[in-house]
């Protein structure tokens, strides 16, 4: 009976020993996976920053002319003063570190120049030039230019429709949630998530655009293996350690 409790008693202290380990082990991939990640945002910053800009300026050169109110007297001129501002804004790609101050400064800049606007069909450009602005500080964020400063109304902020279309939506399928997951150790190519999660063509292309679209991971050249972002990165990080609370 001694002898069976002595080996209850090791077996009990071996498990903990193992899962002592695998928790250090995860802890030591998820440090590693981490100054790998930083690696190669740098990298990307210091190669890629002024490409990144010019993209901007160009997607939104070309959506501001798409998506403006067409009959309007004002277009043009509205037009120029648009892409000047995102034009400035988009500069900051470049930057090293952009402060909270400055993006809210845009921000009001923005209020600023909509209340003084002359007609309600204005909104429509203005929503225009709202999204084109925060998909470059999506992209800022993404790769840690910018760090948002939480205050203590955040919760009250929170808009409900991005919440869901740049976080939540993007995370809600399983082969999704795969890919994202398997990217915080290692680049993937194409062919190897679709390996993994047993999609193909269209279909995958499909989920991967979402992830992409949505800031959480990218390409890093045409037909290259595909990263996860910084956004990408804090996400799964926080669903981790909230489903730990949960469960």
């Amino acid at each position: 009976m001694d002898v069976q409790q002595d080996h209850q008693t090791e077996i009990g202290e071996l498990k903990t020993e193992i899962s002592e380990l695998r928790n250090e082990l995860k802890r030591f991939i998820t440090n590693a996976n981490r100054q790998h990640i930083n690696s190669v945002l740098e990298e990307l910053k210091d190669n890629y920053s002024d490409l990144f800009r010019k993209q901007q300026i160009e997607t939104a050169s070309g959506d501001l002319s798409t998506h403006m109110v067409a009959d309007c007297a004002m277009r043009e001129s509205c037009f120029s003063v648009f892409m000047e501002f995102l034009q400035n804004t988009a500069k900051h790609i470049q930057d090293g570190n952009v402060s909270d101050e400055i993006i809210q400064s845009y921000r009001e800049n923005l209020k600023s120049m909509r209340s003084k606007s002359p007609s309600d069909t204005c909104d429509t450009c203005f929503s225009e030039v709202s999204r084109l602005f925060e998909k470059q500080v999506s992209l800022m964020e993404s790769l840690g230019i910018y760090n948002k400063i939480e205050g203590e109304d955040t919760i009250q902020e929170i808009e409900g429709e991005i919440v869901v279309r740049k976080i939540l939506e993007p995370l809600a399928n399983i082969q999704r949630f795969q890919i994202l997951r398997s990217l915080i150790t290692q680049t993937r190519t194409f062919s190897e998530i679709s390996q993994m999660t047993g999609l193909r063509g269209g279909n995958l292309l499909f989920h991967i655009k979402k992830l992409t679209d949505s800031g959480m991971i990218f390409q890093r050249h045409e037909r290259g293996d595909y990263m996860i972002t910084e956004k990408g990165y804090t996400t799964i990080k926080t669903i981790s350690e909230l489903a730990g609370q949960v469960n």
